[in-house]
């Protein structure tokens, strides 16, 4: 009985610190909105219109994803932008489209930790960079489609209309109540330390907020990780061959609870590579992480107002649209998997094409095109 209690309170120890954490992690996400509210127009002006061009939006999302390897932190981000109003739900379509791309670096660079043992690479880099081909060819789909009617940033709009104003009852946030005490508290803390400083103490506020967020998220990471990563492969490992469905509802709400598709994905690499899951098994998995990460901006849009709420379902909106686009149709969603094969299969000869296609598409080719957009557009 003793063994069994002792066993029982670390895991309870650690459930409390997740709450704890995602507490610090909603407090992160209403200082930054509080921050940027408080740069003022100046701050705004130069926000939009750096991101005014959608290409220079696309590419940052994927830059700043693939340095932080985690989407959750860079959509949150994208949340505590528009919430504060120093960027419009279009302005940051784009670039939530940019980190769905930028997560997969994560998954890329465990597969290279197998490039010594050939075989082995070769079935890992595959099983990475499916994840890199099928976000690539949902932004190269949905991307001059949005472009053209607006059709994610519309249906952002419909799904927080009916998530906040039900019945004319208009919603009001629980959370956003909650975290108000810890950010007058920040807030009034800065503001004694630094009188009179202005737009300073904003900046204070706002760096305060990142470490924060990084901190929260980090720590929620690690602990959900330990609570249910030990139990994953054999979860995984009872679900993948039985039906699609199944896999991807599995891996949406794995993804959900660890708010990070970069530790599901990470986690079939190994099994991909060791040859006890096919790419078509894991596929399923992949797609239903696509969504369960989403869960980390809807999370944080709970702290802002409806514009938050709107781009948070706009990721939503993007990752099922591809699913739906893609998935359904066996010679389409065997594209991503085929190109996956062939490249990884050429990479595998040629193990320094692998470093440089991570370096190229991850890093290179969004400054590149940062720089060269930015030219462009000037003119």
């Amino acid at each position: 009985m003793k063994s069994k209690e002792a066993k029982t309170a670390p895991h309870i120890f650690r459930v409390i610190r997740v709450f704890v954490f995602v507490y610090i992690f909603l407090v992160s996400i209403s200082l930054m909105s509080h921050a940027f509210k408080g740069f003022g127009t100046p701050f705004a002006e130069a926000l939009i219109s750096t991101t005014s061009n959608p290409f220079i939006g696309l590419f940052i999302g994927i830059l700043a994803t693939s340095i932080i390897q985690s989407s959750s932190t860079t959509t949150s981000m994208v949340v505590a932008f528009v919430a504060s109003g120093v960027l419009s739900v279009r302005g940051a379509v784009p670039i939530i489209m940019g980190a769905n791309i930028g997560t997969t670096v994560t998954n890329t660079l465990v597969a290279l930790g197998h490039i010594t043992r050939k075989e082995e690479f070769k079935r890992a880099f595959s099983g990475s960079t499916m994840h890199d081909f099928f976000n690539i060819f949902t932004v190269l789909i949905l991307f001059p489609i949005e472009m053209a009617t607006h059709f994610l940033e519309k249906a952002g709009i419909f799904l927080a209309g009916i998530f906040c104003d039900m019945g004319y009852l208009k919603f009001t946030s629980p959370i956003k109540f909650v975290v108000k005490p810890a950010v007058y508290f920040v807030d009034g803390l800065v503001g004694r330390l630094m009188p009179a400083s202005g737009v300073l103490s904003y900046i204070v506020i706002l760096v305060v907020a990142v470490i924060l967020l990084f901190l929260a998220l980090y720590n929620i990471v690690n602990i959900t990780r330990s609570l249910v990563a030990e139990k994953a492969d054999m979860l995984f490992s009872k679900v993948i061959r039985k039906t699609a469905l199944l896999s991807l509802l599995m891996g949406m709400l794995f993804t959900a609870i660890v708010q990070s598709s970069s530790i599901t994905t990470s986690l079939l690499v190994p099994l991909i590579a060791a040859g006890v899951l096919e790419l078509e098994h894991a596929f399923p998995i992949v797609l239903g992480a696509n969504v369960g990460t989403t869960i980390t901006a809807i999370l944080a849009s709970f702290t802002g107002n409806i514009a938050g709420i709107t781009i948070a379902f706009v990721h939503l909106a993007f990752n099922v649209t591809g699913i739906l686009i893609i998935y359904p149709i066996k010679q389409v969603r065997m594209i991503p998997l085929k190109v996956a094969r062939f490249v990884s299969e050429k990479f595998s000869k040629r193990k320094v094409l692998a470093v440089a296609y991570v370096l190229f598409i991850f890093y290179l080719l969004p400054i590149s095109l940062i720089l060269l957009s930015k030219i462009v557009w000037k003119k």
